[in-house]
């Protein structure tokens, strides 16, 4: 016992992480495997390969001698052992598989697969022969695998002749699973090739990964073509059965062609001829980027080099398609949305990630390879080289990624290899990553120096991804390190069309001047633009967005806070983006306040603020100016407030922070804190001869504006004690005027136009009445649709008791205690009709119309008037300004079916953020969905939808809108 502790202690010195466990195994193998420890120490894994290599020995002792009698069969064994316990599987079960390691040399492994499975490599089309050749060809298979594996874990072999050698071994296994088909199926009818795709077809294959086909055939002379075809069907499908079917030595590998014409829907073999009428008509830019890596593996070589030759033509054009940009795009949303929950760690698709690498290189591969041909190269680090030549990419940028690319490389085999599984997540295990560690030439700290280096390189690639199409523009026009080769202006100009800026020469000067010089200001900006850039290009209008942060960066260039803000505090310089891609409402706001760039570091800063400490910063903006007797000035800081606020508002709108209601709720409290402001100056001017209140209507009075709206008012006055009415009337109308003007004056900031037209007798009424005016006016000839404007009235601004009063007064109006008789409920159906068909805009549609169009804003707005007005006198939960309350209460009321009101709220919702959008993305009101495809395009993509998902925005408007006013017919109108 002390003897077998003594030897675990010194195993565990040696770097056994199981001394115990090691001590035992050696206790019970031949005794001489005591000289071969230290040889195992050097092992990736020496507990892994110490069980391995004694189950190897007990199968066949003379594996021992072997070892010591040849350093370099010892040195590669020991190296696959410690990493693969796959592989030792396999040699325990074949250990005549050890001679392969003795031999540095192998012979073709296309003949070698094709004779494991009894066919002549010799013949034109070898067919197999002999029993059982499918389990033969994983044998053969898996030790030409074995052999590689050896040579790759010595450093005999480099990551790039490793990949290459697997995607050759691929090659021959398919053309050995072919043979195999051909003793299924009479093919003499018919020639098949096999295309490589992916990293098959580019040569840079995994260890174990699927293998991507396309299947092209020819009939032969005097064939009939549609009886060759299902021949060569029936032929393809066995081939892909001889790899993926399971056997005693399990299976080979998915063969996969689901990226054939129109993919796993589509038929399985072409001809060359359909393959290409395909590629013209049909064809997306991610299978011409697909095609890229096209290369003939396995069949008629003949057949498939003309095929590829074909489609070449077509690949090369591709960046010129009309959708290029937005296939793009939905490439790059199909790779992150496969994106696991353990993203952070995929090797593949996570951020930094070999997904990230090979996507740029492509994409700059579609983009330049059409007017360059050294560009086009199949694999990724032949191609980027060829980048870095050509000026395409940055020298140190082109050896940063391919540094990081070979060693993502190297660590996803090293995965792959332990148990030859399919995988691309780096483990969380102490040992995983020790393996892994000691694997790459890392004893020190195995597992601090592996998780290190490979968060360094993920960075870096990231990094890279997202300069990687932008640095090469500064080149071409700011004074940049001269060592590197520069991108032309004429190429730069193209790189920036493609990648979605529709004036890229433009978009050059706003480069040139943001950049150019040896300012600090210039540097930073040149530190700063290639990512900003890239997120530009991910917003609906990228050309919007270069030109205002040219201009932000004008005015506030000079600020030492803006650029270091921007350089360090990524949030806020990638929500900037986004807003100034989106929004010219919001641009502009930004032009006029570019300090509130300040504010988009976090959520937390947009939040919308409440009524109160808004009143109370607008009180103490104005007051001072206030006191001088300056009511201007007083103004136009409460509208700098103002702007400050509606820029907070639409960038958590934009941001999705808010909904559509609380966007409604913040910009109506909004006005009403100006409309406030506005009055004291006014009040102050005229003297205090009467107190003055100020009734919200329409949507202000529902607390439902838009960025859009008008306030629409009353004015309502009493006189002071003592004071004659007629001097009373005279100072509150010299008031509302004073009011008015405040808020028109000329400024950088939106207006707030007052709207006093739904006052008693419009325009011809007066501006102010007293209340008793208002009374004796609603008394004697108010009519139903007065009553029903009134649904919308409440307190905003100026004397709150006075404004209590009116509303109470209203009240008798709007809900009437006996309902609405029913020729008043007829009255305003037949004004209903008549606004639908008289108030359209002359020229508008009337289906695409947000506000008077079937199952628009009107028509749910009124549903719910309509039922405030026949039932709020008898029910107090309906009586609210607000719509949606409205409806929701006429369901607790039983009045309104709760799927009906579910209908008529998503309308509402949908077609409000639809008319918000439009001021939002255009900088001007609208009505209207736009008729055009590209303004179409921009307010589907600020509502969310994907930069090819105008159809579907235009179908859900369509789709809403029309269940709505089918809900109106029924409930409105009764029908």
């Amino acid at each position: 016992m002390p003897r077998i502790e003594s030897t675990a202690a010194r195993l565990a010195k040696l770097g056994f992480a199981d001394g115990a466990r090691a001590a035992q195994l050696v206790r019970q193998a031949d005794p001489r495997l005591d000289d071969l420890l230290e040889s195992l120490v050097d092992a990736a894994d020496p507990d892994l390969a110490l069980v391995s290599l004694t189950r190897l020995a007990e199968r066949d002792p003379a594996v021992l001698d072997a070892l010591r009698a040849d350093d370099g069969l010892r040195t590669r064994l020991l190296a696959v052992l410690g990493v693969s316990d796959a592989l030792g599987e396999h040699l325990v079960r074949h250990p005549g598989d050890l001679a392969r390691l003795a031999r540095p040399d192998q012979d073709d492994p296309r003949d070698e697969l094709l004779r494991a499975v009894g066919a002549d490599p010799a013949a034109p089309e070898p067919a197999a022969a002999g029993k059982d050749v499918l389990t033969a060809l994983r044998v053969a298979y898996r030790g030409r695998l074995m052999h590689l594996a050896a040579r790759d874990l010595t450093g005999e072999a480099t990551p790039q002749e490793v990949m290459a050698e697997l995607s050759d071994l691929a090659g021959a296994a398919l053309e050995a699973a072919l043979a195999v088909a051909r003793t299924e199926v009479d093919a003499s009818d018919v020639s098949l090739a096999v295309i490589g795709m992916g990293k098959c077809g580019a040569r840079e294959l995994n260890y174990i990964s699927d293998v991507d086909v396309i299947f092209v055939a020819e009939p032969r002379e005097g064939a009939d073509e549609t009886k060759a075809l299902r021949t060569a069907t029936r032929l393809a499908q066995a081939m892909m059965r001889a790899c993926t079917a399971t056997t005693s030595e399990g299976a080979l590998w998915e063969v996969d062609a689901g990226l054939r014409p129109e993919g796993r829907s589509g038929p399985l073999v072409r001809t060359l001829a359909s393959h290409l009428a395909y590629y013209r008509r049909w064809a997306k830019t991610w299978e011409f980027q697909a095609l890229l890596k096209a290369r003939p593996v396995a069949g008629d070589l003949a057949l498939g080099e003309s095929y590829v030759q074909a489609v070449n033509d077509l690949v090369w054009t591709a960046a010129t398609r009309e959708h290029f940009v937005e296939d793009v795009q939905a490439m790059r949303r199909r790779v992150e949305a496969h994106v696991s929950a353990e993203g952070e760690r995929q090797l593949k698709l996570g951020p930094g990630g070999l997904r990230d690498i090979e996507f740029a290189v492509q994409l700059l591969q579609l983009v330049h390879g059409r007017l360059d041909p050294l560009l086009r190269r199949r694999a990724t680090l032949p191609a980027l080289a060829a980048l870095a030549r050509g000026g395409y990419v940055g020298r140190d940028d082109a050896r940063g990624l391919a540094e990081a690319y070979a060693f993502l490389r190297r660590v996803e085999h090293l995965l792959q290899l332990h148990r030859l599984r399919r995988t691309h997540i780096v483990p969380t295990a102490e040992a995983d990553l020790r393996r892994l560690g000691r694997a790459l030439g890392m004893h020190a700290d195995p597992v601090g120096e592996f998780t290190a280096r490979w968060r360094r390189h993920a960075m870096e690639a990231r990094r890279l991804h997202e300069k990687l199409f932008y640095r090469p523009l500064l080149q071409a026009v700011s004074r940049l390190r001269e060592s590197e080769a520069r991108l032309s202006t004429a190429a730069a100009a193209d790189r920036l069309e493609a990648l979605g800026y529709l004036d890229p020469n433009g978009a050059l000067r706003h480069i040139a001047a943001l950049t150019s010089g040896v300012s600090r200001r210039a540097a930073i900006q040149r530190t700063l633009l290639p990512v900003m850039l890239g997120w530009f290009a991910d917003t609906p209008d990228p050309d919007a967005a270069l030109l205002g942060f040219r201009q932000v960066s004008d005015k506030l260039g000079a600020t030492p806070w803006y650029l270091r803000l921007l350089r360090d505090e990524t949030a806020v310089a990638a929500r900037m983006a986004r807003v100034l891609g989106t929004s010219r409402y919001a641009t502009g706001l930004l032009m006029h306040a570019p300090e509130a760039v300040a504010m988009l570091g976090s959520d937390e800063e947009l939040a919308v603020r409440s009524p109160e400490s808004l009143a109370g910063e607008a009180a103490a903006a104005g007051s001072r100016y206030v006191a001088d007797g300056d009511p201007e000035s007083a103004v136009a800081a409460v509208r700098a407030l103002r702007r400050r606020e509606l820029f907070r508002t639409a960038v958590a709108d934009l941001s999705g922070l808010i909904d559509i209601e609380t966007v409604g709720c913040a910009l109506s409290a909004l006005n009403d804190v100006t409309l406030q402001a506005a009055l004291d100056a006014a009040l102050r001017k005229a003297g205090d001869v009467t107190s003055f209140a100020i009734i919200a209507m329409g949507r202000l009075g529902g607390m439902e504006c838009s960025y859009a709206s008008d306030a629409d008012v009353m004015f309502a006055h009493r006189p002071r004690p003592g004071v004659a009415e007629r001097e009373a009337t005279d100072a509150a109308f010299a008031v509302a005027n004073e009011l008015r003007r405040l808020l028109s004056l000329p400024a950088p900031d939106p207006p707030l136009l007052i709207d006093p037209d739904l006052r008693p007798e419009g325009r011809q009424g007066p501006l102010v009445r007293t209340l008793a005016s208002y009374r004796a006016y609603y008394a004697r000839w108010s009519s139903p649709w007065e009553s029903q404007a009134l649904l919308r009235a409440r307190f905003s601004a100026g004397d709150a008791e006075l404004g209590a009063e009116f509303t109470a007064m209203a009240d008798e109006l709007r809900y009437p205690q006996d309902g609405l008789p029913d020729d008043a409920v007829r009255e305003i159906r037949r004004l209903k009709a008549r606004m639908e068909a008289e108030r359209l805009p002359r020229g508008a549609d009337p289906a695409l119309h947000t506000k008077l169009g079937p199952g628009g804003l009107s028509d749910v707005e009124w549903v719910a008037q309509l039922l405030q007005l026949r039932h709020a006198g008898t029910l107090p939960s309906l009586r609210t300004t607000r719509t949606l309350d409205a409806l929701r209460a006429a369901v607790a009321e039983e009045l309104l079916a709760p799927a009906d009101e579910a209908v008529l709220a998503e309308a509402w919702r949908f077609v409000s953020r639809v008319r918000d959008a439009l001021m939002l993305v255009k900088g001007r009101p609208g009505d209207s969905v736009p008729r055009d495809a590209g303004e179409r395009r921009l307010i589907a993509q600020t509502l969310g939808y994907p930069p090819d998902g105008s159809e579907d925005f235009l179908d859900d408007y369509r789709r809403v809108t029309r269940r709505a006013r089918q809900v109106v017919e029924r409930v409105f109108y009764g029908g």
